[in-house]
């Protein structure tokens, strides 16, 4: 299962811990002083950060991204960034401002337009220009985004979210303040987390897994399930702590271990719905979990095992029931199934067809056929 050759994507500079996000403000000047600062639709939220650059006397262009960040979206910031002669890009909001900001960073200098270097919609060129520095602030514990090297981006006229990649897109720094994530509404902290979870577990079950990888998975998904659990009765600081630890060890496994078909069936789904992306996550995963062990035979059953184990250890049943513990967990919890997030019958089959060529899927443990595929939708709707 692990892999016996593997070099590690990891930012140069990451900042942990609560106030973390305030010492910030006087390290981004390093990489430039006219910033361009891309935030969410709550801007009062982050009004603190933006005035304490502006009293470092820094030069702000501020970008809203609203939604998950779209191929037009991201092309507009790109011209305004230009325009503006942006030295550093800084993103503080969810993993949707953070790959926005990622695409931002990559075309702004770029010659061709955004399609040029998409995967899989696109022609796939590589970046032929260094992408301005990216600093990065998550304020939920979901994606990741901070630790990966990728930017999903939703193409609506193909119906599809694919990513633009480039290790150069990694954060030049990664700030992990648990304390942006406080106050976060509990549908929200129930989807990045959920997100969160999934990006621990698919490292660790993954064919690209690694000793890296595991160490760091290890840990975090009984770290994050505990949390998660916890956050859903109600808020805590040590539990935001534990997820906002969690999801930074999703981002840096997956960009270090890959994925699996969660995500392989998140991408294709992410074009035909309008649901967020954790929430979409959190519902494939107990049917994934399930179809996947069904088929895995050695190392990959083994690992599945050791996973089921963990859930059965956090939901107090045997690793048998682990599996219906955590969906029926979700249920409880209010998280809307496929079906209420816009996903039809009809659209089943090409769903499942467009998922097996998605990059996700070489790292599931096992290869699952058009009909698994369809089968992980149909008990997910």
């Amino acid at each position: 299962m692990e892999a016996s050759f593997f070099q590690l994507n990891l930012s140069p500079q990451t900042q942990w811990g609560r106030g973390s996000a305030s010492f910030s403000v006087t390290k981004i000047s390093q990489w430039g002083r006219r910033v361009f600062l891309v935030h969410g639709s709550a801007f009062e939220r982050i009004e603190w950060f933006y005035n304490a650059l502006i009293a470092e006397g820094l030069q702000i262009e501020r970008f809203t991204c609203a939604q998950e960040p779209t191929l037009d979206l991201v092309e507009r910031g790109s011209r305004i960034a230009r325009e503006f002669s942006a030295e550093v890009i800084v993103a503080i909001g969810g993993g949707a401002v953070i790959d926005c900001a990622k695409g931002i960073a990559g075309l702004a200098p770029a010659s061709g337009a955004l399609l040029d270097y998409l995967e899989v919609v696109g022609s796939g060129k590589t970046l032929e220009t260094q992408p301005l520095p990216l600093i990065a602030l998550p304020t939920t514990a979901g994606t990741g985004a901070e630790a990966t090297a990728n930017a999903v981006i939703d193409v609506p006229a193909a119906a599809r979210k694919v990513s633009l990649r480039d290790r150069r897109l990694l954060p030049q720094l990664a700030v992990i303040d648990p304390g942006l994530t406080d106050g976060c509404p509990a549908q929200v902290t129930l989807a990045s987390g959920l997100d969160a979870i999934t990006q621990v577990i698919e490292p660790y079950v993954s064919g690209k897994a690694n000793r890296f990888s595991d160490a760091l998975c290890r840990a975090a998904i009984p770290l994050g399930l505990s949390a998660l659990q916890r956050l859903m009765t109600q808020d805590s600081r040590n539990a935001r702590d534990d997820m906002a630890w969690c999801s930074y060890c999703g981002g840096v496994a997956l960009a270090n271990a890959g994925l699996g078909a969660v995500h392989g069936l998140a991408g294709p789904l992410g074009g035909v719905m309008h649901g967020p992306h954790g929430a979409i996550a959190g519902r494939l995963l107990p049917a994934v979990l399930a179809e996947n062990s069904r088929q895995a035979v050695g190392l990959a059953q083994d690992r599945l095992r050791e996973v089921q184990q963990w859930l059965g250890d956090a939901f107090d049943v045997s690793g048998s029931d682990a599996i219906k513990a955590l969906e029926a967990w979700i249920d409880r919890c209010g998280l809307p199934r496929l079906g209420e997030m816009g996903l039809k019958d009809e659209q089943i089959v090409s769903v499942a067809e467009a998922a097996a060529e998605s990059s996700s899927m070489r790292g599931n443990p096992v290869p699952l056929t058009k009909a698994q595929l369809i089968n992980i939708l149909q008990c997910s709707i």
